[in-house]
């Protein structure tokens, strides 16, 4: 009989999500929320490492050291920088991760000077329907057809200068959270620090059950993700299977839900491994967690930061559902939960491959299968035989 799942703890995912939101941490400027993550992990109890720029590298402890596995979600959120002081005393922007304009008009920001925090809006540069009638319909979206006005009086460049800020400051966007009655929760940044929130929770429900993972897991939190680096210089141990937490979209022509978790099958990188996308989606079938499949054309993860580095691992890419997202993100409590879920299935169950513990084979004994061998070959492609050809060959040669 399989033991039962340890169910997390919703009322805990909200709060720590709600304190993550309250912390601006457009890439590059995440010292405070790793600050914050590392205190959580240091109530649960599990020990961690920082790197030199504030990537956490933790450790879960499992009955075996090897072959362990990585678990990664990021802290850091998209923004802008100041890209330049106009002589109105206004402030080009330029974005901090791959984001559109038009989701940055009318929001409220906080620009990070090198002493202090001035508060502002981005507006369109013809931003008053009383000043420019349909024209301001008729604007281009694009970053230099948005300004940041500063509240401080900045009649020109040289006020601008006067209040501390300069170029490369960094612009954080108000999150405007909103949990509903209903169980929708919206608010920007969603991604990842929804994620980031269910990891947590997982890790606090198998800590807490007592129940000890079969293998090493080690959970990451990166802070470079949306800029694209991410995992890349983050996996110092034997690590066989690297699994990413991010956002699904659920969008026209996505299968994406706000009540479930996905299993992205493929990305902008390509297909994740066959064999761990398809271990998980086993757990979520023992266990009943409502899940998902999908493919993102437009998307890079940790995971596949991972790869790109270089390192000779399996990866796979949960995600929970979230409609417009890097945008006025909404997602759902099921989904969050349903990620959980099947995070602490994860977490708890053995290693796709054991002989995963060798970096290389020098034989096909314990090489994987996708498919029976002889399942694999019983297709509807039809060939020749080799032997035909050859004899053909050997006919034309002769004649």
């Amino acid at each position: 009989m399989t033991a039962k799942l340890p169910e997390p703890d919703l009322n805990y995912l909200q709060r720590v999500l709600l304190e993550m939101l309250a912390i601006p941490s457009p890439t590059g400027f995440t010292d405070t929320i790793v600050r914050y993550v590392a205190e959580r992990l240091k109530e649960l109890g599990i020990p961690f490492e920082l790197t030199r720029r504030g990537t956490i590298r933790a450790t879960l402890k499992g009955r075996r050291y090897s072959p362990d596995r990585a678990i990664a979600a990021h802290l850091d959120t998209i923004g802008a920088s100041v890209r330049e002081i106009q002589d109105n005393g206004r402030l080009g922007l330029s974005p901090v991760g791959c984001w559109s304009s038009r989701f940055a008009e009318g929001s409220r920001v906080s620009v990070f000077t090198d002493t202090g925090v001035v508060r502002g809006s981005v507006l369109p540069l013809l931003a008053s329907g009383h000043a420019f009638n349909t024209a301001v319909d008729e604007m281009p979206i694009s970053w230099n057809h948005v300004e940041l006005r500063l509240d401080g009086y900045t009649a020109g460049r040289a006020d601008t200068l006067a209040l501390g800020i300069n170029v490369g400051d960094f612009v954080a966007f108000d999150p405007m959270p909103e949990f509903t009655d209903s169980g929708y929760i919206s608010s920007r940044h969603l991604d990842d620090k929804a994620g980031v929130a269910a990891l947590l929770a997982s890790l606090k429900a198998v800590v807490e059950s007592g129940r000890e993972p079969p293998i090493d897991c080690h959970p990451l939190f990166t802070i470079t993700e949306e800029t694209g680096s991410g995992a890349a210089g983050a996996l110092p141990w034997d690590v066989s299977e690297f699994v990413g937490i991010d956002i699904a979209p659920t969008a026209k022509g996505q299968e994406s839900s706000e009540h479930a978790v996905t299993v992205a099958m493929q990305d902008s990188g390509g297909p994740y491994d066959f064999h761990l996308s398809r271990h998980l989606l086993k757990l979520a079938e023992a266990n009943e967690v409502p899940v998902r499949r999908d493919l993102f054309r437009y998307y890079h993860s940790d995971a596949q930061s991972a790869i790109a580095a270089g390192h000779d691992i399996r990866t796979a890419l949960l995600a929970f559902g979230c409609d417009a997202t890097h945008g006025y993100e909404r997602t759902h409590i099921d989904s969050l939960a349903a990620m959980s879920r099947l995070i602490s299935a994860y977490l708890l169950s053995p290693p796709v491959f054991t002989s995963d513990a060798h970096t290389s084979k020098d034989s096909l004994e314990n090489f994987s299968h996708q498919l029976e061998h002889v399942t694999q070959m019983e297709n509807d492609t039809r060939v020749p035989a080799v032997d035909s050809i050859f004899d053909k060959q050997t006919d034309d040669s002769s004649g």
